[in-house]
């Protein structure tokens, strides 16, 4: 009876040792779990704060920047009377496309507006035109005659025409880009190398 009673004792005393040690490991690795997951959100929180606060300063720059892009406009029309323009000027066209909705498209027409010695680059040697590209009108005819450069190329992009109205180049806008905004240097050269020559 003793002997029954000690191997009881000793079986009692194992199950419990065994169920401690069970609850121990459980909180364990819980807690290792647990701290696993706060320092990931650690680092998850920080990087979408910084997103939502860039997102923040981009639609704060946008709001304030002038918006050229005119979704009601006839462009065929409006390029039409461009060319027109252009041959009598003895100008090439500068066709800067893509939508108020784009902010490196109001960037680089504010860069421009904003610059004197661009501003009169571009002036001197273009009819300047902004070619909206919007859901509102995506100008599918008229972005077709000159190979769909914004599927190529996203925005803004620039199609240049000669007096004739001609396309003479399609150029991407990433090339001419600096930091957060346009390096004056490769804008001067875009306007200066695309401009019509005298003579």
């Amino acid at each position: 009876m003793v002997l029954f009673l000690q191997k009881d004792i000793y079986y009692f005393f194992y199950l419990y040792i065994m169920k401690k040690l069970i609850i121990f490991a459980f909180l364990g690795l819980s807690t290792l779990a647990f701290s696993q997951n706060v320092k990931k959100a650690a680092i998850v929180v920080p990087a979408e704060q910084a997103k939502l606060e860039s997102q923040k300063k981009a639609a704060e720059e946008k709001a304030k920047l002038p918006k050229p892009y005119d979704p009601k406009a006839d462009a065929q029309a409006d390029i039409n009377k461009l060319v027109a323009q252009a041959k009598k000027e003895g100008k090439n066209i500068m066709i800067q496309a893509g939508g108020n909705w784009c902010i490196w498209c109001l960037r680089f027409n504010n860069f421009v507006q904003t610059t004197p010695e661009l501003k009169e680059l571009a002036e001197k040697n273009y009819v300047y035109y902004h070619l909206n590209y919007s859901p509102e009108n995506k100008n599918e005819k008229v972005f077709a005659q000159y190979g769909n450069p914004g599927e190529k190329f996203g925005y803004p992009v620039f199609i240049i025409l000669d007096k004739d109205g001609k396309m003479i180049k399609a150029q991407q806008s990433d090339v001419l880009e600096e930091g957060k905004g346009y390096s004056k240097e490769k804008v001067k050269e875009f306007f200066t190398t695309w401009a019509p020559k005298k003579g």
